[in-house]
């Protein structure tokens, strides 16, 4: 608890240092609406959920923010972001969407027509362009252990087939591969309970990204075995982003959650 408010302490003071002394509002509306944070909506990837985003949750709210981390449905792009969506229709206000993983191509389609939506941010997230996949995009430069490690499963559609397939990573490469900067014993916890991503969602095209008209900002974990840390270059650099960078694995909202917080208070900072 202690090293929690520490954190959030050094967060918030150098959040304010950026910021610089507030004016003195000129009525009391305009004072609340200057002062009324965001709402900070996280959308978590596949082989995870959303309780990865648990320190950086308490980070937020002691920070002032409300925030709601939804439940991801990993079956394909369109549907998933459409699920998104209507929770991001739920939420007055400004919002500032922040995705992981297979999430941010979930908030790069889940943002569009959301005038609310102030900010992009993604945690070691794909930013893909029109048409580009997951899949498509881990493969894109060398570096990914992702392919190697997956166990399809399949699983019934609607229509009573089997054609439905899911991919789990594979418990004795789940820590190497997602983790590697975590306790074994929290990382098999995290194989036994992972969401999986249906190979539908992980090859399906993103539409029209919302980065192109909404300003983004982007945190790479360098030993990054699931996402390779050049594929997020590439994609943070076309997007135009704010970069920064952390020593950490894929699970960088997990094992970093103060540099994930940071980020979200970046983005605070330069849009209210």
């Amino acid at each position: 608890m202690t090293s929690l408010r520490r954190l959030l302490g050094v967060l918030v003071a150098g959040c304010l240092l950026a910021l610089g002394p507030t004016p003195a509002p000129a009525t009391a509306t305009s004072a609340a609406t200057s002062t009324a944070k965001p709402t900070v909506v996280l959308v978590h990837g596949a082989f995870a959920d959303a309780s990865g985003f648990h320190d950086m949750i308490a980070l937020l709210q002691r920070a002032g923010f409300q925030v709601i981390a939804p439940a991801n449905p990993l079956r394909d792009v369109a549907g998933d972001a459409e699920y998104i969506s209507s929770v991001l229709k739920t939420i007055p206000g400004p919002i500032i969407l922040a995705g992981h993983s297979y999430g941010g191509i979930v908030i790069t389609n889940a943002a569009r027509g959301h005038d609310n939506v102030k900010a992009l941010v993604y945690l070691g997230a794909f930013a893909p362009d029109q048409g580009e996949s997951a899949l498509q995009l881990a493969g894109r430069f060398p570096g990914s252990k992702l392919g190697e490690a997956l166990l399809p499963r399949h699983y019934p559609l609607p229509d009573g087939t089997m054609n439905g397939v899911d991919g789990y990573i594979t418990a004795d490469k789940f820590r190497e591969v997602f983790a590697a900067d975590l306790p074994a014993a929290k990382t098999r916890q995290m194989a036994a309970t992972q969401r999986p991503g249906s190979v539908t969602g992980l090859s399906g095209g993103s539409g029209a990204p919302a980065w192109k008209t909404i300003p983004s900002w982007y945190l790479i974990p360098t030993r990054d075995n699931v996402i390779p840390p050049a594929a997020q270059r590439f994609m943070a650099e076309r997007a135009g982003s704010k970069v920064r960078e952390v020593n950490s694995s894929h699970v960088v909202m997990t094992s970093h959650p103060a540099a994930a917080t940071a980020v979200v208070l970046s983005a605070y900072a330069a849009t209210r």
